[in-house]
């Protein structure tokens, strides 16, 4: 189960009402609970007194899926501590082979033995791990070892085939249908235990959650739904999937109430796709995004709410193309706002890549509007390849070499900069070069100054560097001259100071 955390302070107020009744004039409009009005928006006959007719027919094409992962970890006690050495000494420095294990739900979708599941349940659990095989367990305990169909890492879904004939399914409904207050029953297999049956409402619809791309609007519900719930159907009243069980928010872990389901009309196209062998295409323009605050909003005269603020700008992509400028703000794509309902990373990432389409943007005050040629989203690997707040990603999600670690006489690993990296931390590899920091001693003088991964190195003693080779020069022919210290020049995003680091005697 993915989760979305949240730190919340609330301020509960207790006390006793009065009730007052004022004469209104004729025609005065009435309140929203008056007598009539509830009694005829009151739940329709036939509401069920009990959901277990309904959940025997459901249950037995919900399964339990388990993966077995074989991960390689560190058998070395005193690893990430200033007594490594002493345990590599002592025969505790080989990585050990472990086996892991994971659990979740899923729901077949036909006779033949096509399971649909959340991607996260059926992905490496860590770093490094590999996933060997995949168990899908009926209700019934048969089992079947599962086959890979496809998966898609930013829909966050995934489909698997056993081999079986005249199984149980399930049907998808239509959950563009769905309104808050609906009955949903979600079916799954929460912490192992096997197949649960909760039953709550829907809370919200279209919830934008704030991670952003073309997914990031779920049905919301307060059926319960805990770790291995995740890749389990949410069926309407009718036994139909209107919703994939995915995520929930919690402080703690366990459920509070307020759970997460990817909507069956936005994970259909993406199943049947995945079905065929095919690849999700989504649309991209190459910006950095940022929020538009009260303050910011405030600051460029806009109404808030309304628009996302462009940061940076990647060279060579379709934003550049068609014009667009760091500071710009978006305000419209395709004729639809941009709100923080229908976010740009919705709007653009459910746009075809190729497609040509108006986008309108607020610039020193002014609307104009600019046609863009909207690209294809690069691959979730590659995006990803260097986080700057993530000390255990790299370039590739290897680990620093050799050459990486030859400028750690300074106390810093670096890796050269590339058009990847560059748009991670913010620059412009086509104005600027250099290499980028991936960590930093914490003992060492360059962390005293304030050096931290992500950091761009230009040049140290006024000398351009390409690569941690360049940087072990230099500092070696100025240690031989006397000099105790060496001067870089560090820039952060976009802004750039000299900074003195002492030698190491």
């Amino acid at each position: 189960m993915r989760y979305v955390y949240a730190l919340t302070t609330a301020i509960i107020l207790g006390g006793a009402a009065t009730a007052m009744t004022l004469n209104q004039p004729a025609g005065a409009q009435t309140a929203q609970n008056e007598p009539g009005a509830i009694q005829a928006a009151a739940p329709k006959a036939g509401a069920p007194m009990s959901f277990a007719d309904m959940v025997a027919k459901l249950q037995p094409a919900v399964v339990n899926i388990s993966t077995t992962q074989r991960v390689q970890v560190n058998s070395n006690p005193f690893a990430g501590t200033p007594f490594e050495m002493f345990g590599n000494q002592q025969g505790g420095g080989q990585p050990v082979t472990r086996q892991a294990e994971s659990l979740g739900s899923g729901f077949i979708i036909s006779a033949d033995g096509y399971v649909v599941t959340n991607n996260h349940v059926i992905s490496a659990g860590q770093r490094g791990a590999v996933v060997e095989s995949i168990t899908v367990t009926l209700p019934d305990r048969r089992e079947f070892k599962a086959k890979l169909i496809g998966n898609d890492a930013q829909s966050d879904l995934a489909v698997l085939k056993i081999e079986g004939a005249n199984l149980p399914f399930v049907k998808f409904g239509d959950s563009s249908h769905a309104r808050v207050g609906d009955w949903v029953v979600a079916i799954g297999n929460p912490f192992g235990l096997g197949g649960s049956v909760t039953a709550g409402i829907i809370s919200a619809v279209h919830r934008v959650t704030g991670q952003g791309g073309a997914y990031d609007r779920f049905i919301q519900t307060d059926a319960s739904i805990n770790r291995g719930n995740s890749g389990g159907p949410m069926f309407d009243l009718q036994g139909n999937v209107i919703g994939i069980n995915s995520q929930i928010l919690s402080p703690t872990g366990g459920n509070v109430g307020i759970g997460f389901a990817i909507p069956a009309e936005e994970a259909q196209p993406v199943i049947a796709t995945l079905m065929k062998g095919g690849s999700i295409d989504r649309g991209y323009l190459g910006v950095g995004m940022q929020d538009l605050t009260d303050d910011i909003a405030d600051a460029l005269g806009l109404p808030k709410d309304r628009g996302t603020l462009v940061s940076r700008v990647e060279p060579g992509q379709a934003a550049e193309k068609a014009g667009i400028k760091q500071g710009d703000v978006i305000v419209k794509v395709a004729g639809k706002d941009v709100t923080p309902d229908q976010t740009l990373s919705y709007l653009v990432a459910n746009t075809t890549p190729g497609s040509r389409v108006p986008v309108e943007i607020l610039r020193d005050g002014k609307r104009q509007t600019l046609t863009v040629t909207v690209g294809k989203r690069p691959p979730e690997d590659q995006l990803a390849q260097f986080d700057p707040d993530d000390d255990n990603s790299a370039p590739g999600g290897s680990t620093p070499g050799a050459d990486a670690m030859a400028a750690a006489s300074l106390g810093v690993a670096v890796t050269p900069l590339t058009p990847q990296i560059a748009g991670s931390i913010g620059v412009d590899a086509t104005k600027v070069s250099g290499v980028v920091v991936l960590t930093v001693d914490p003992n060492s003088d360059a962390a005293g100054k304030g050096l931290k991964r992500g950091d761009l190195i230009v040049s140290v003693n006024r000398t351009p560097v390409a690569n941690a080779a360049d940087i072990a020069k230099i500092v070696t022919a100025s240690k031989s001259a006397g000099r105790t210290q060496v001067l870089l020049y560090v820039q952060r995003r976009n802004i750039g100071q000299f900074v003195p680091v002492q030698i190491p005697g």
